[in-house]
């Protein structure tokens, strides 16, 4: 199913919660929608479904109009943050009730065969209210699935589980969506999930859509500042700097060698992901001398926030490392790994693609 957006508004009021934006989705792929909370996600996919209609613009399914057509009329699949069940109909029932309203044959083991998918095949006689939030996120994924759209749409769908449950379910659903033929949009704040998911990203920024394309290319080479912040985690550091012979020039007398375009700005803004910092040194690293502002263990990374002549900067550390606070530390970064912006926040320069990791 082909799906796209032309010219989409939103006005709410005197308030404009979407502005004009054009989008083709990929037929059978992912489309993440990436934003910070009010970034328009949840608007925008709303006008997908049919369950509001644009301002302006026109919604086009298969080279077909259905701008205002209502959701009921349509066959899209949709999930939420909440825990959408049937309270009053089992597992069983809530997952067969999309195949039922169709007419479908052999119910009882399609039912099975996607409550075995999702790891719920030993709740089909319980009711939603006996099971926790991610067994029953489970079972509105399984409706979901057993309805069969050809668009699928997950708003922010494990947002309330927590951090066990929602590393599970992210792996779960890549291959769960790999194997499907749906055209699937999912809403995400977590820049994280959009590289698990990978397909395509949206990046959206206060009803604005800054840039739409392949995960990856999004990514390694976001087109402003603004898409660099929102698919940052931990943010991207971002340090003022002035453009010099030899590239560029930060505040403590610190030279940053990256060729520069001829006709680029005097002023530029240096982007360094948290990740691409180090604290071990390689041939030709700049290097950043400052003291331990905070340290932090999160998972199996350390995150240390540096307070250095270039102002602070947070470093991503991959295992367990421990600083004192007010410790002198050194950081490191290659000017191979640096993004440089200009005045007016566009992309000048990105680092060559690197999977290369170091503590």
């Amino acid at each position: 199913m082909e799906l796209v957006l032309e010219g989409i508004s939103k006005r709410v009021g005197a308030q404009m919660w979407l502005h004009g934006m054009d989008m083709r989705l990929h037929s059978g792929a992912v489309t993440v929608l990436l934003g910070a909370t009010l970034a328009g996600k949840t608007s925008l996919m709303r006008i997908m479904a049919g369950l509001d209609a644009p301002t302006q613009g026109r919604v086009c399914v298969d080279g077909v109009d259905v701008t205002g057509v209502p959701v009921r009329e349509r066959n899209v699949a949709m999930v939420y943050q909440q825990f959408i069940n049937y309270p009053s109909l089992t597992v069983a029932d809530n997952i067969a009730s999309p195949l039922k309203l169709r007419g479908e044959k052999n119910v009882a083991a399609r039912v099975r065969e996607l409550a075995e998918r999702l790891h719920i095949e030993m709740f089909l006689e319980r009711y939603p209210a006996e099971l926790s939030g991610g067994q029953q996120q489970r079972v509105a994924l399984a409706r979901a699935l057993a309805k069969g759209a050809p668009l699928m749409l997950l708003d922010e769908p494990l947002v309330n589980l927590d951090y066990k449950l929602r590393e599970e379910l992210r792996e779960e659903l890549t291959q769960l969506f790999a194997a499907g033929d749906s055209t699937v949009v999912y809403a995400t704040t977590e820049p994280g999930e959009a590289l698990l998911l990978g397909g395509y990203t949206a990046v959206l920024h206060e009803g604005e859509l800054l840039q739409y394309g392949p995960t990856a290319e999004v990514f390694h080479r976001p087109q402003s500042i603004r898409v660099a912040r929102a698919f940052s985690d931990p943010p991207m550091n971002l340090l003022p700097g002035e453009a010099a012979t030899l590239g560029v020039q930060l505040p403590g007398n610190v030279q940053v060698g990256v060729p520069l375009p001829s006709n680029g700005s005097r002023s530029v803004t240096l982007g360094v992901r948290a990740s691409a910092l180090r604290v071990r040194r390689r041939e030709g690293d700049v290097a950043l001398p400052g003291t331990v502002e905070l340290a932090e263990i999160s998972g199996s990374d350390t995150f240390v926030h540096v307070d250095t002549p270039v102002g602070e900067v947070v470093a991503q550390l991959t295992g367990v490392h421990y600083f004192d606070l007010g410790a002198s530390i050194t950081l490191y970064l290659h000017p191979s790994q640096v993004y440089v912006f200009n005045e007016a926040g566009a992309l000048l320069v990105a680092p060559e693609r690197t999977n290369r990791r170091e503590a």
